[in-house]
């Protein structure tokens, strides 16, 4: 990818292809399909679906078509390592337990990824019919249309998300310190169960910020470079310069941020 052009190419590549493996979800959600956990225990609540596999296969097939030589990570299979600059940050069906449920809210998440850095990305809701998108240094976009981050100032008149790790059972590290401190100091508090479009939300303005713990990177790969290029914010939960292979994140607008680490600062202490 050397010009804008290149990349403006690749993204619409990128958009096609999440928008074509949003319909093979969509497809499952209206019939039947498989529910396997991942784990070792049946009751895990760790789970993969018939609809994952599709839209992987679908998507891996795509991109070994058009580039071979590149490196693909996915939530449902093992890293494709060739030695290449390039990464393919995949997220087939980001939501699965939601739409194990036929709950509406899932989607479809792909990012490239040069070296270290974020280049461009996708998110699909396939039941939205809503597509957002971003190159580096070109803005992001929702549906063709150009989306930014709220201007919410105070943590009072912020709706903020959050997520619960799959070991959230057993593991101390389970984020219900964290939500207890931040819970009653904002307007609304919202768990939608999917960190894509948690992500995708703070950058169009419909969530003012968002914390999680424990993500992967196809969890957040695509919606990191959502919220820079809509003008928000993305740090550790200590303030410190993120990338996709750090395990928490805290998105915000950019104005409410300060305070939204105050208090994950004050949950260690309580």
């Amino acid at each position: 990818m050397k010009t804008i052009h290149d990349a403006k190419e690749h993204l619409r590549f990128v958009v096609n292809l999440a928008e074509q493996a949003g319909r093979i979800v969509a497809s499952y959600a209206r019939g039947s399909f498989q529910v396997t956990g991942k784990g070792t225990q049946k009751d895990t609540i760790d789970i993969v679906t018939d609809a994952d596999h599709a839209s992987e296969d679908f998507i891996l097939g795509e991109i070994r078509k058009r580039f071979p030589e590149h490196d693909i990570l996915t939530e449902e299979t093992i890293t494709e390592k060739k030695g290449s600059d390039w990464l393919w940050v995949v997220d087939p069906l980001d939501g699965t337990v939601n739409f194990s449920h036929g709950y509406p809210a899932f989607c479809v998440s792909i990012a490239l990824m040069q070296n270290e850095t974020i280049v461009l990305g996708a998110v699909y809701d396939p039941l939205r019919q809503e597509t957002f998108s971003a190159i580096r240094g070109q803005g992001a976009f929702m549906n063709g249309n150009r989306i930014q981050v709220s201007t919410a100032e105070t943590l009072s008149r912020s709706l903020v998300a959050t997520g619960f790790p799959y070991d959230r059972a057993y593991s101390p590290i389970n984020n219900v310190a964290e939500f207890n401190q931040i819970v009653t100091k904002v307007q609304g508090m919202r768990r939608g169960g999917s960190a894509a479009l948690d992500l995708s939300y703070v950058a169009c303005g419909r969530l003012d910020g968002f914390w999680e713990l424990k993500l992967k990177p196809w969890d957040m790969a695509a919606g990191i470079l959502l919220v820079e290029e809509a003008g928000g914010i993305i740090t550790d939960r200590y303030g410190k310069p993120t990338s996709v292979y750090t395990n928490n994140i805290v998105a915000s607008n950019s104005r409410i941020h300060p305070l939204l680490l105050e208090l994950l600062a004050k949950s260690e202490s309580a």
